[in-house]
């Protein structure tokens, strides 16, 4: 496998610094929000070039993209503004491909301008239904450019199992499209009690088709799940890690919720439970 980083949660002042810390900690690829590490505003489309995908794969390598984030959310209900997100992930993927960028990252949304989640909202089949629908031409755009999206499953998001994310698998019926698996992303205070059943069940329906594993982990409190970096909660991640290894060798997998004081010391714990 290969181990990376969220490159935000990596000290530093510019890209440049942030990378080196991260080769100097040992991890070799890389979640990369340009948003967050870059030393300009990135918000407007036209900034993300040739030349500026040039520099950003110069800077980080040898370590890969593994993601390129682009996490808006498709579900907004104003139809005119997800027009316009949909032109934003146009040109994520469009630099991936400058930039060598193995996917562009992103999670599901909320049926709302607030990305908030509503109970009576979030996980209804119409919602999936516009999510799907919204997914369709960001798809195509990623089929003609040669790039692949992977989308994320968060609990309190539209795409909130490992069900409902195989059904969008199976109805856009795209190579380009692939899974972003985050084991604690898919628990809630809700389905802790199951957590068990509900790690095997993504396991079981999603891990062909993952290309990207985020690892954090959780600590409860206030009875709400809080998270930290793995090793440091209430994960157990070695029956889950081995059951992975086997099938996806050499995979990239980026960390989550580190700090630049335990960011190195949770890459090798990830790097022991997958040679157990």
């Amino acid at each position: 496998m290969n181990v990376g980083i969220r490159l935000h949660d990596v000290s530093g002042d510019s890209l440049k610094q942030r990378a080196q810390n991260a080769k100097t900690m040992g991890f070799t690829c890389t979640h990369l929000a340009l948003s967050k590490v870059m030393e300009f505003a990135t918000d407007d489309i036209g900034v993300l070039t040739p030349a500026l995908a040039s520099y950003v794969k110069t800077t980080l390598a040898p370590m890969d993209i593994a993601i390129l984030g682009c996490y808006q959310n498709l579900a907004h209900p104003d139809d005119q503004y997800a027009l316009q997100l949909q032109r934003v992930y146009a040109a994520h993927l469009r630099f991936a491909k400058w930039a060598g960028a193995m996917v562009v990252g992103t999670e599901t949304g909320n049926p709302n301008a607030e990305f908030r989640y509503e109970a009576d909202k979030s996980h209804t089949e119409d919602t999936l239904k516009l999510f799907i629908d919204r997914l369709f031409p960001v798809i195509k755009d990623a089929e003609k450019l040669g790039t692949v999206l992977a989308i994320e499953p968060v609990y309190r998001h539209i795409v909130c199992d490992a069900k409902r994310a195989r059904k969008v698998l199976d109805t856009i019926a795209s190579p380009n499209l692939q899974i972003i698996l985050d084991p604690v992303n898919l628990l809630d205070p809700d389905n802790l009690d199951r957590r068990t059943y509900v790690l095997d069940e993504a396991l079981t329906l999603l891990l062909p088709d993952t290309a990207v594993l985020h690892l954090k982990d959780y600590v409860i409190q206030d009875g709400r799940m809080k998270p930290v970096a793995v090793g440091m909660g209430l994960m157990d991640y070695a029956p889950f890690i081995q059951k992975v290894a086997g099938d996806k060798p050499y995979l990239h997998i980026t960390l989550e919720n580190t700090t630049p004081r335990n960011a190195e010391r949770a890459g090798q714990d990830v790097r022991k439970l997958w040679t157990l």
